[in-house]
């Protein structure tokens, strides 16, 4: 049964131009490391235009369980290139606003 992580955020204003840059370096790593994100079998970055928080930035990241879930971002966690990488998104968004949620798929 797939499960999907759905992380929301927002980036602040004055670090907009920075974001995508560092998105892509997320997608790079990704791509460049199969053997380290093998769990991850999509990822998908969507901007939020109505409702809720306007401009706010939603990425669902598909696993084929939650135990695949974990043992991805448990990889990564020891990991120093993701974790730089990591450290450079954190510094683009208000911590605030960072809500992650796990959605089961039904059916």
């Amino acid at each position: 049964m797939a499960v999907y992580l759905v992380s929301t955020w927002v980036v602040k204003s004055e670090k907009q131009e920075q974001f995508m840059p560092v998105w892509r370096k997320f997608l790079r790593y990704i791509k460049e490391n199969p053997e380290k994100t093998k769990e991850l079998k999509s990822t998908k970055l969507f901007k939020q235009t109505f409702g809720g928080i306007a401009g706010a930035y939603v990425e669902l990241a598909e696993f084929d369980n939650l135990k695949d879930c974990e043992k991805f971002y448990g990889r990564l966690s020891e990991d120093e290139g993701w974790t730089k990488i990591d450290q450079e998104f954190m510094l683009l968004i208000e911590p605030a606003t960072l809500s992650t949620n796990v959605w089961n798929l039904v059916t």
